[in-house]
């Protein structure tokens, strides 16, 4: 079975890279599907509509998650406006934040659990010898 985190001698749950890339993606993919229905829903009330099918509502939501936005497909109604920009402002921040998943795993600019690590670890050396401290000062 494959491991999704593991847990370190604090008991802290560190998740895997992969699974949270996995995850956002699933995430993100999920709010667009949903999004697709609403869009061509709201599109699918306007006659003048450029938006007629659920796969054209599904693309559109891509391009606006991602801030490509290629404008072969648009919305045209107020609904279809408030969807759009939605999703426009939730994908960035997905995106972003696989991005930012990416970046670091590729570049490694701090491993945040191993940092957690040794703070946890200084932090249980000190309360140690505080602890010690207080003894030698109840013996006396």
């Amino acid at each position: 079975m494959v491991e999704l985190h593991h847990t370190d001698e604090y008991g802290v749950k560190n998740y895997k890279t992969r699974y949270l890339a996995l995850m956002g993606v699933a995430v993100i993919y999920l709010i667009i599907g949903i999004g697709a229905y609403l869009l061509h829903y709201f599109e699918g009330q306007n006659a003048d509509a450029n938006i007629t099918s659920y796969g054209q509502a599904f693309w559109v939501l891509i391009m606006a998650s991602s801030t490509i936005g290629f404008g072969d497909f648009y919305p045209t109604t107020p609904g279809g406006y408030v969807i759009v920009t939605i999703m426009f402002y939730i994908g960035v921040g997905m995106m972003g934040y696989i991005g930012a998943l990416i970046a670091t795993k590729i570049m490694g600019f701090s491993d945040t659990n191993v940092k957690n690590r040794e703070l946890r670890r200084q932090n249980a050396e000190i309360i140690e010898e505080l602890r010690a401290l207080r003894k030698d000062i109840e013996n006396k």
